[in-house]
């Protein structure tokens, strides 16, 4: 399973751009940001000078949408950067919240976000493309090879926009870590993409969510989940138009629609806040079935549960408090203890002819591969 951040564009830039670099440090291998343009600074700026600061992080939005930007622009701006920095871009799109709906707008129909996942992923990986009834493509980018290009990544919540994430996207994105809703929602992209002719396994999984690493003390708890309560308020705004669509009680799992019954508006001035006005609607419950809130051996449970699902990627945001510990706690006790183990040293290989007396191989021990990238030394130790 690899890992990724998910940071908001809130000036100053550099501090974003500090964080993905120690993201990259830490092994993350992926940093995801907000883009609401209205709220936050404008992140395809910020990722530049977040490439140019790191070596091989992929950068990109979770999520964009095909509303408040124009899908040529998009897909501009990714062959950019990858002409800039090498194929380091990702696109994650939505039907658009936050940025859409600052400007008094709603979310965009599947039709559109469908065209649009075609249209950016063709251009933005040097390929021609038919848009409003003519081929376009960008004669400065060059084609990408499969392994290089920038993949678009749907996040979605309801059955129709799954069905859609397994028919054309190369990855899906679910906004909330609980193993049994995401068992539902993988099940239903796996069979969209099965009936459309596509390897199920080929669409990446990432799972994103706030994760806090705690001392296993109920204070610290408590606190973890004030820190990270106004994800189920974010959350609960795609809910609330998934309940509009199907009702309450449709096909939708309960676990996901039945909390936001005492939902009473939105601000999103605060969106993506911890210790927002708007969020205390959502339980204690909620807080731990869709965040990653414990001590760091909770935290391998639920990896485990989710690399079991199949997740290729867990995202953490990093809305809260903790930034720079929680990333120390996944590189130096989390990620560690999901990894496979391997031996020092192995036996030799029997020859075909053995010597007359027997050779004793040395004793093998038994190591724990590290992180991808080596935990920065001397950090603090975080209680397992």
């Amino acid at each position: 399973m690899d890992f990724g951040v998910v940071l908001q564009n809130t000036a100053p830039a550099s501090r974003v751009v500090e964080l993905a670099r120690q993201a990259e440090l830490h092994g993350f291998t992926h940093a995801w940001t907000f883009d609401s343009h209205l709220l936050w600074e404008e992140p395809y700026v910020v990722y530049s000078a977040m490439l140019a600061a790191t070596r091989n992080i992929v950068v990109g939005p979770m999520v964009t949408n095909p509303l408040t930007r124009d899908w040529t622009v998009t897909a501009s701006s990714y062959a950019t950067l990858n002409e800039m920095y090498g194929p380091r871009t990702i696109c994650g799109i939505g039907r658009g919240d936050s940025a859409v709906r600052t400007l008094a707008g709603r979310p965009s129909t599947l039709a559109t976000l469908r065209e649009a996942v075609h249209v950016i992923r063709e251009l933005a990986n040097g390929r021609s493309v038919e848009h409003r009834g003519q081929t376009i493509r960008f004669p400065w980018a060059r084609a990408t090879h499969e392994q290089d290009r920038t993949q678009v990544w749907v996040a979605a919540y309801g059955p129709k926009a799954l069905q859609l994430t397994g028919e054309v996207a190369d990855g899906f994105i679910l906004q909330l870590a609980d193993p049994d809703i995401a068992a539902w929602t993988i099940r239903f992209v796996r069979e969209a993409a099965e009936r459309a002719g596509r390897d199920p396994g080929s669409v990446k999984i990432c799972v994103a969510a706030p994760a806090y690493v705690t001392d296993g003390s109920q204070a610290a708890l408590e606190h973890a989940r004030d820190q990270c309560r106004w994800f189920g308020g974010m959350v609960g705004n795609h809910v609330a138009d998934i309940v509009e669509r199907y009702g309450a009680t449709g096909e939708v799992p309960a676990a996901l629609t039945g909390y936001i019954a005492g939902r009473r508006g939105y601000d999103y001035n605060e969106h993506g806040r911890a210790g927002n006005t708007h969020a205390d609607f959502v339980p204690d419950e909620i807080v731990d079935r869709f965040c990653v809130i414990g001590t760091a051996e909770q935290h391998r449970e639920r990896m485990r549960a989710l690399q079991d699902l199949g997740v290729d990627q867990f995202a953490l945001y990093l809305q809260h408090d903790a930034k720079e510990t929680t990333m120390r706690a996944y590189a130096d006790h989390v990620a560690p203890g999901l990894a496979p183990q391997v031996a020092a040293v192995r036996p030799a290989a029997p020859t075909a002819e053995p010597a007359t007396a027997p050779i004793t191989s040395p004793a093998t021990e038994t190591i724990p591969v590290a992180v991808p990238v080596p935990a920065r030394a001397g950090t603090a130790g975080v209680p397992a």
